[in-house]
């Protein structure tokens, strides 16, 4: 995988080339844009593709599971109309799952977020805000994110989170930082159903179907009809081919809590 350490000297490297050659021989002016161009499309790229590890390594399968496992990973709740109703069907088909878990709303709803576990299934930290320019903020103010919505949930369960997935898939240095110095696990994702998108039901259930195999992790959203809806149709898809649904620590063999 590309990472963004080798990205930029390379780029660097390549321009301090193209410098010292225009001393020998003349070098298209057109040159040196179109080389920033290039390394700011690759970063941005990295920022938005979490599977790149471009700026940091995320953990989105285990290919290597002996068992026929995946994990279905819920990001967003916990939300009081609908994460009650995906419990519900998970109990129902006895698969466990993760949840990640917006800080402000477990802040709001402690209860839910007990049920969760009291259930078998774990959480993560979804930062407290989750607001749509999480990828711009700085470092110390993502650590504060991180660490208040791990003080709510530590409150309401007694448990220190160690699992965190970036709000949006969105990762850049500020997150690489705050994740280190937090030591917890970046967790990304190898199916992305898209269920937050207009497609339908049926084109969400196709996408996860037809590309889930052992080993694979799974993004859904727990605040959507539409999203326990295609959840009902893929556990009864899960248990008909024999791959069964455990918590994200479970199926890559990490701890997620202190």
């Amino acid at each position: 995988m590309l990472k963004r350490k080798y990205i930029n000297l390379f780029f660097i490297a390549l321009l301090v080339t193209l410098i010292g050659l225009n001393f020998v021989t003349a070098i298209p002016w057109i040159s040196y844009p179109v080389i920033l161009i290039l390394w700011f499309l690759l970063t941005l790229c990295g920022s938005f593709f979490i599977r790149w590890n471009y700026h940091l390594t995320s953990l989105s399968e285990n290919k290597n599971v002996i068992e026929s496992q995946i994990s279905l990973t819920f990001d967003d709740g916990p939300n009081p109309e609908f994460t009650p109703k995906i419990l519900e069907l998970l109990e129902q088909y006895n698969a466990k799952a993760t949840f990640f878990l917006i800080g402000k709303h477990a802040e709001k709803h402690p209860n839910i977020v007990q049920n969760i576990l009291r259930q078998g299934h774990s959480i993560g930290n979804h930062t407290y805000s989750h607001t749509n320019d999480f990828g711009f903020f700085r470092t110390n103010k993502v650590i504060n994110e991180l660490r208040t919505t791990n003080t709510i949930v530590e409150k309401i369960s007694g448990y220190k989170m160690r699992l965190y997935r970036p709000a949006f898939g969105v990762t850049n240095p500020s997150i690489q930082e705050a994740v280190t110095k937090l030591n917890v696990s970046s967790i990304g994702w190898s199916v992305r159903s898209l269920d937050t998108t207009n497609r339908s039901e049926e084109v969400i259930l196709k996408r996860i179907t037809a590309k889930v195999t052992k080993g694979d992790i799974i993004l859904l959203h727990d605040t959507s009809t539409k999203t326990v809806d295609v959840l009902e149709r893929l556990l009864l898809f899960l248990q008909v081919n024999n791959l069964k649904s455990v918590p994200v620590e479970q199926l890559l063999k990490i701890k997620a809590y202190e």
